[in-house]
């Protein structure tokens, strides 16, 4: 009975001041549509004509678009409390509501403002590679934090401060609750000043299967795109918290490293002789090291004064070792490797079960992907060719197609 009393007290001045509420609603009406598609549309039409970015910017973030949402708020707010005859508490509740509008309104035209300088931000060539969207999304989360204490103290008729005490209280409950953008915060802070990581950098870090092109620094997380275009999405404190590889010092360097090595059969290591070495002077590439090596040799067998016919007490030119100086000397020639500034060896590595190991340790001049890997692949198809001249072969395990052929000559020999 005292609640159809209540209702009935309620309605009575809503249906007798129905002209009015119509009224104040067609104003707000009116005012939405002059804001909206009146004075935004002028902006609009004015920022396409001036000749700077960030007007531009804070039209394509919506921030006038937003702010247009004040307008019918704001006529509400005042137009309610003109009516004569409505309760004050309806008023006062329509009032706290328009307010609370109008707050929720100025968070988002805030919201975009901060999406429209960090756009300004990122169009800048010369800050493109330190992202302050990390930042900006902090400032973010503070603004609707105060937002929402805001409207809830207005709704609620409540002090701030009461909210506010009452989350130093939780303190505990929301530091766990925000763990990970806390840890996400400290390291955005050390991931900018010590520049770890950048837009554009190559991260490979493979214990979480990323291994690609850095697209996306932001608060919480860092999105890498990996070569198969995948997106990989890494926590921003896990690169701070675990070892990770960076190739931006390899792609400002200017060269890329090439450190592969081809297997040489041990069987196949001899001496030159007198006419290969004839031989080998001849060659464009070989003649330098060839005279210098026989002016070396012939020196120190006269002082040693070794007899030429115990050969193994002399010391002589090999094949493999000629093979080395030819390999440094076609790189050194080579218009697509490095040959100065930059580290340029071939050594041998400790020969085992698969050969004696030759290391070709030196720089590409082309650091794309594709070209880096022409590159790798021609000078190896070159070392494999050119092995027979040295009478030098690869070493591999044997196939198939050894096995069947040395049964066969079994089978002819008997």
């Amino acid at each position: 009975m005292k609640f159809t009393t209540w209702l009935s007290d309620f309605i009575r001045p809503l249906i007798a001041d129905a002209g009015p509420l119509a009224g104040v609603l067609g104003l707000a009406v009116l005012a939405y549509v002059a804001a909206r598609w009146w004075l935004v549309a002028g902006v609009r039409r004015l920022v396409r004509r001036s000749q700077t970015e960030w007007d531009d910017a804070l039209v394509d973030a919506n921030v006038f678009v937003r702010l247009a949402h004040i307008a019918p708020a704001l006529v509400i707010y005042q137009g309610i409390d003109t009516i004569d005859g409505l309760p004050a508490e309806l008023i006062l509740v329509v009032q706290r509501v328009a307010l609370a509008v109008m707050i929720v309104v100025v968070a988002a035209s805030i919201n975009a403002l901060l999406t429209a300088i960090n756009d300004v931000y990122s169009r800048n060539p010369e800050y493109r590679h330190r992202p302050i969207k990390g930042y900006l999304q902090l400032i973010k989360l503070a603004v609707f934090g105060i937002a929402a204490v805001t409207v809830l103290s207005t709704l609620l008729d409540r002090s701030p401060w009461i909210f506010l005490s009452g989350i130093g209280a939780m303190m505990a409950v929301v530091l766990l609750i925000f763990k990970d953008t806390i840890l996400s915060l400290v390291a955005s802070v050390q991931i900018a000043s010590n520049d770890l990581v950048r837009v554009g950098d190559w991260i490979e870090m493979p214990q979480l299967g990323a291994d690609g092109d850095v697209i996306d620094i932001a608060l919480h997380t860092v999105k890498i795109q990996n070569w198969d275009k995948t997106i990989t999405s890494v926590p921003t404190y896990r690169f701070i918290n675990e070892g990770f590889k960076n190739w931006r010092g390899m792609s400002r360097s200017g060269g890329r490293r090439i450190k592969r090595a081809v297997n040489i059969d041990v069987s196949s290591v001899r001496f030159l002789t007198r006419e290969e070495i004839d031989g080998f002077a001849r060659w464009e590439l070989l003649k330098d090291y060839i005279c210098a090596k026989r002016t070396e040799l012939t020196e120190h067998n006269e002082k040693t004064k070794k007899p030429e016919e115990i050969r193994a007490e002399l010391r002589q030119l090999t094949n493999v070792g000629t093979l080395r100086a030819y390999i440094e000397s076609y790189l050194r020639a080579h218009p697509r490797i490095h040959s100065s500034g930059y580290t340029l060896m071939v050594r041998q590595l400790p020969s085992g079960a698969e050969g004696l190991p030759l290391e070709l340790y030196c720089f590409s001049n082309d650091q794309m992907w594709v070209n880096y890997e022409g590159i790798q692949g021609d000078i190896f198809d070159h070392i494999l060719a050119i092995l027979p001249e040295f009478d030098l072969r690869a070493f591999q395990r044997p196939t198939g197609r050894d096995l069947i052929e040395s049964t066969r000559g079994l089978a002819v020999e008997s």
